[in-house]
């Protein structure tokens, strides 16, 4: 079998479309919180509105019910990764059961159980809180486009069950009957995967926090951050923000510290959202359940509906811009969005005609490792989290306790992984760093063609150095 997927652009059906992630479009319009207009002092102050940021807030409120803590985001809460994801919340901090088996053999099981655990514990604390986040255990479908990757959902089968996790390998009538494409040949099923939307989720998140004393300012980034004997100091446009600790929830965005700027670089990811769906035509591809899709190349596309019908289709390209770009343009790739459209078109012949509302781009915080990491810095009383590589949903909240057990030097299961305790390979500095991520995506690319991974991709596994799905 060759590649799944050749290019033949279709025209442009989503010509017109909005830029905006079609998650803002979910949530009610609101006032932006007040930006920081004066100098202040508090016990705790989160640098970011994101998922990491407002769950390591509402963890320290429950900590410390009687400290300030402050909450400074450069724009508005959920504006940039934490709102242009797709949703899908992963039982998992290691970036699935087989990233923990190959990187932490001696951790694997541990890091199984804390990812069901930590899932399990969001679902209760948007119970607790109240957070309508539309948060459903809808389960995810992984599908096989060639035959080794066929051979690698067997085999993630076999590590379900190894582990004492629940799944179901499907073919034929049993694989249509959740997804029905003449490109997927086979899947396997996951039920304990869940989905949210992302804009509801920071929303809940941020609501529970102001009315529990957590002080929100957006508007306010954080341009510089020193440390002198006994506190940490914060210099935003409006004011200087004194506190005894802190925490960098910054992911994304070029981090506040030089030493962090090699550990991470942005890859930009895109997104298509379909115009509303009749029940007919969802039928007609046999996706009939509320359960999110992801395919099994390296360069994968990850798919789920919408409370409205909706089809997000996103992924696939996944694009370094050299010297680290972030700039707002960025977030608009028609290349990209052409090769996405035509994509979805051979996944989905009779949806071909489909009209997509929304295209948009985002960035992941990836690390060489793919697996996150916390620790500590600035004599430990800055508390950092980076590197979710696209799997941050589920994974910042379980961050957020680890990095506050750090600031209270706490050990504890959550604290003391080896995934914490070592600091990924950094990024070489440009032009060689771009070269090393254009070698690595064609390496990656070859694999999918093929099934055969690269001597050099294989060298690199075999220190650590994560490039993959």
């Amino acid at each position: 079998m060759t590649a799944p997927f050749s290019i033949a652009i279709p025209g442009k059906p989503y010509e017109g479309a909005s830029p905006d992630p079609y998650w803002f479009s979910t949530i009610a319009p609101r006032a932006a919180d007040a930006a920081l207009a004066t100098d202040i002092t508090c016990d705790l102050a989160i640098i970011g509105g994101g998922f990491t940021g407002l769950w390591s807030a509402l963890k320290a409120r429950e900590r410390m019910p009687d400290a300030r803590i402050v909450v400074l985001e450069g724009g508005r809460c959920g504006g940039e990764a934490s709102g242009r994801n797709g949703g899908f919340c992963a039982p998992s901090i290691s970036h699935g059961i087989s990233n923990a088996m190959e990187r932490y053999p001696r951790e694997a099981d541990r890091l199984i159980r804390l990812g069901v655990e930590n899932v399990e514990a969001l679902e209760a604390d948007l119970e607790r809180y109240e957070i309508d986040a539309e948060f459903q255990r809808a389960g995810k479908l992984n599908v096989a486009a060639t035959p080794w990757q066929v051979q690698g959902l067997r085999s993630m089968a076999e590590g379900f069950a190894a582990h004492g996790l629940p799944s179901a390998f499907l073919e034929g009538d049993a694989l249509r009957a959740k997804l029905d494409s003449p490109v997927y040949s086979a899947g396997v099923f996951d039920p304990t995967y869940a989905l949210v939307n992302p804009s509801k989720l920071v929303e809940g998140l941020r609501a529970a926090c102001l009315a529990r004393g957590v002080e929100i300012h957006e508007g306010t980034r954080v341009t510089a951050l020193k440390k002198t004997k006994t506190v940490l100091r914060l210099t935003t446009p409006g004011g200087m923000v004194t506190t005894a600790r802190a925490i960098m929830a910054t992911n994304a965005a070029e981090p506040l510290l030089k030493r962090f700027r090699t550990a991470i670089i942005p890859i930009f990811d895109y997104s298509l959202v379909t115009q509303p769906l009749s029940a007919a035509q969802l039928a007609s591809i046999g996706w009939t359940g509320p359960h999110g899709i992801a395919d099994s190349g390296n360069q994968f596309h990850y798919l789920r509906k919408t409370a409205d019908n909706r089809i997000l289709w996103a992924g696939y390209d996944a694009i370094y811009h050299k010297g680290s770009g972030r700039d707002a343009e960025m977030y608009h790739r028609e290349e990209s969005f052409d090769r996405l459209a035509a994509q979805f078109a051979q996944a989905f012949p009779s949806l071909a005609d489909v009209r997509f509302d929304y295209a948009w781009g985002g960035i992941i915080d990836t690390s060489a490792r793919i697996t996150f990491f916390t620790g500590t810095a600035l004599g430990g009383r800055l508390a950092y989290a980076l590197g979710f590589t696209g799997q941050g949903v589920s994974a910042t909240r379980f961050a957020a306790g680890a990095m506050l057990d750090q600031l209270e030097g706490k050990k504890t299961e959550a604290s003391e992984l080896s995934m914490h305790r070592r600091f990924p390979v950094p990024f070489p500095p440009e032009p060689l760093r771009s070269i090393a991520v254009r070698m690595a995506q064609k390496g990656l690319a070859h694999e999918d063609r093929t099934g055969q991974r690269p001597l050099m991709l294989r060298v690199l596994d075999r220190f650590g150095v994560g490039f993959d799905s």
